[in-house]
């Protein structure tokens, strides 16, 4: 790929406003990789100069790595000219767009020599990639799938956890490029909505997009205006996808099946009778849940069997049945499924934490929208029956607005008690926060709030010690997550886990105490 080469293809989408300093022998400059974050840079790589923190000296970084050329918008060609006079500029009229048509150009395409995954939905995306991920794995002794998520972004040669969901066009090429050079044969990843409507995958093309569900969330300035924004960014999943997966429990079913048709097949799954009956492909039946995991027959249209999940959930049975169903477009049999979904574990989700004391347990979970909410405690309340449910939980900082108020509405149907606390507050008060979400809680809801986040947790195992039918205690939103946002920079934190154990110990060692001080 070459810089001519580049530039012929933005114009041609009528990408391209101008381009500056390219003669004809550095229109040949070969190109194989594109960076929007200097510490990235490298040789016959192109720069894209984007974002409100960008800074002229990014750009001054980059060159001096070996970066050929740059992209940026109007606004910032004069300033940048005169701090890289002599570079070859191309200044972009939609920069965005530009940036993912060519990235996917600089790094060579490489997912035309890969099988990669979308996934999509409100609530369950890091779960059923984790879940087809493990399945891939099984019975090989290296990994054989990538992984790009809210989690972690595994793909071969970087391992981390992530900061987005979906990464910017030029980071996830990259990543699409190491997995392939690795050579891993899947990449299994999540579509953010914000991915979608940002143009971050544009040009990808994936050999399977699998619609979840849909609900209420990422509703604000910042994200999307209204739900129709929303649904609408999600649905785009299926412009670029040779095979959808499809809930056929997921509400506005219609309309999602109506743009899963313009994929060359459509598959379906469901784990309700209303789907089965409509003909799901890939469904459940006979659901046994068993402290720790869950089983149940699976059907398909080449296999039938029993399959153990080994995650507390009832929901975990829909997760499932999406991970299998894609295996079905991939050519997955049964026992790879069988052995995959026994052994799986996704980092911080449905995460059972015992103590010696059987009548209390803890789950981590990432339940962070009113949706998964609806789904955590529906299961929760079924699987610890009698049981106190204490819940700690925040809302996000300078986004999804309306999970202030939704949150406490949802969780207090079901939870005996609440404790509002941090939760990635970014720029916005976390005493604020948590006072819009205790304003919100229904009258008569045991509440308080706790604005530090262990002390919180603290208070919590305090009081399932101290009830007489036993606790659950729920950690919910952070999840297996070691950063906590505070305004600019993310704040090395502890493990909602590991706070948990530590405060059982202190629990019990005080309780211990206490006893023996009243013989």
């Amino acid at each position: 790929m070459t810089l001519a080469r580049i530039a012929q293809l933005l114009s041609t989408q009528g990408l391209l406003e101008r381009v500056s300093n390219m003669d004809d022998a550095t229109a040949q400059t070969r190109v194989t990789g594109a960076d929007c974050d200097s510490r990235f840079a490298a040789p016959n790589h192109l720069f894209v100069c984007k974002g409100a923190a960008f800074k002229p000296a990014y750009l001054a970084s980059a060159l001096e790595s070996g970066c050929v050329a740059y992209l940026c918008d109007d606004a910032r060609a004069d300033e940048l000219a005169s701090v890289a006079p002599g570079a070859v500029q191309l200044v972009a009229s939609d920069l965005r767009g530009a940036m993912a048509v060519a990235s996917a150009a600089a790094w060579g395409h490489p997912d035309r020599n890969i099988d990669v995954v979308g996934i999509t939905g409100t609530k369950g995306k890091s779960t059923v990639s984790y879940m087809l991920k493990q399945i891939l794995d099984a019975g090989s002794s290296k990994p054989r799938a990538a992984i790009l998520g809210s989690i972690e972004t595994f793909d071969g040669v970087e391992h981390f956890e992530s900061v987005n969901t979906t990464p910017e066009s030029p980071d996830l090429w990259r990543h699409v490029r190491n997995a392939a050079d690795a050579g891993l044969p899947h990449l299994v990843m999540e579509v953010s909505s914000q991915a979608l409507k940002y143009d971050r995958v544009v040009d990808l093309g994936l050999d399977v997009a699998c619609f979840l569900n849909i609900g209420r969330d990422h509703i604000s300035p910042v994200e999307h205006p209204d739900f129709a924004d929303y649904f609408g960014s999600k649905l785009r999943i299926f412009d670029q996808a040779r095979t959808a997966v499809v809930n056929l429990d997921t509400d506005e079913l219609d309309a999602v099946l109506e743009h899963a048709r313009h994929c060359e097949r459509v598959v379906t799954f469901g784990c309700t009778d209303a789907a089965r009956e409509a003909g799901a492909d890939v469904w459940a039946s006979n659901v046994r849940p068993f402290q720790g995991g869950i089983t149940f027959a699976c059907h398909t249209p080449s296999w039938e069997g029993d399959v153990t999940v080994s995650m507390p959930g009832l929901f975990n049975v829909d997760n499932a049945c999406a991970a299998i169903a894609m295996c079905e477009v991939l050519g997955v049999g049964r026992e790879q499924v069988v052995a995959g979904l026994s052994h799986v574990r996704v980092p911080g989700r449905m995460e059972l934490l015992l103590t010696e004391d059987p009548k209390v347990t803890a789950i981590v979970d990432y339940a962070h929208n009113k949706l998964s909410y609806q789904r955590f405690f529906s299961s929760i309340v079924k699987e610890f029956a009698g049981r106190k449910v204490i819940a700690v939980f925040g809302a996000p900082g300078g986004k999804a607005y309306e999970r202030r108020q939704e949150l406490p509405q949802e969780a207090s149907k079901w939870a005996d008690y609440l404790i509002y606390t941090e939760e990635d507050p970014a720029h916005d008060s976390v005493a604020d926060i948590c006072r819009q979400m205790s304003d919100a809680t229904p009258a008569g809801q045991a509440h308080e709030v706790i604005l530090d986040r262990p002390a919180a947790i603290e208070r919590a195992v305090e009081l399932a010690f101290a009830s007489e039918r036993g606790a659950v205690v729920c950690l919910l939103a952070k999840g297996d997550e070691t950063r906590q946002h505070e305004g600019d920079r993310f704040v090395p934190c502890e493990t909602d886990g590991k706070i948990f154990r530590r405060a059982v110990e202190r629990t019990l060692a005080r309780r211990a105490g206490d006893s023996a001080g009243n013989k």
